[in-house]
């Protein structure tokens, strides 16, 4: 795990550097739209990713976009990205002499 990855922020931290409420952070995490890590104790931890994450939601939902809508939006973003690193990996190995 990166440490951007890496869940250090409380979910009071969290709400307070996204700029919004805690119990939003909660209805993004029941629709799927961040996974915080959880302490052993089940506390939940945000990690960079998961504030950058919530910046999104929060702007697809400034747009106009409803809770399902910014799923699908969100979804299609993390498939392109997917799909971006498999192309990449694919155009080097192809890029690279035979038999090297």
């Amino acid at each position: 795990m990166t440490g951007r990855d890496q869940g250090v922020f409380a979910i009071s931290v969290a709400a307070r550097m996204c700029s919004t409420q805690v119990q939003n952070l909660r209805v993004y995490e029941r629709h799927g739209l961040v996974a915080p890590g959880r302490t052993d104790g089940g506390t939940r931890l945000y990690s960079a990713a998961d504030l950058e994450r919530v910046d999104r939601v929060r702007a697809l939902l400034a747009d106009g976009l409803n809770l399902a809508g910014v799923a699908r939006v969100v979804a299609l973003e993390d498939e392109v990205a997917r799909l971006r690193t498999a192309n990449t990996s694919l155009r080097r190995r192809l890029a690279r002499p035979a038999g090297a």
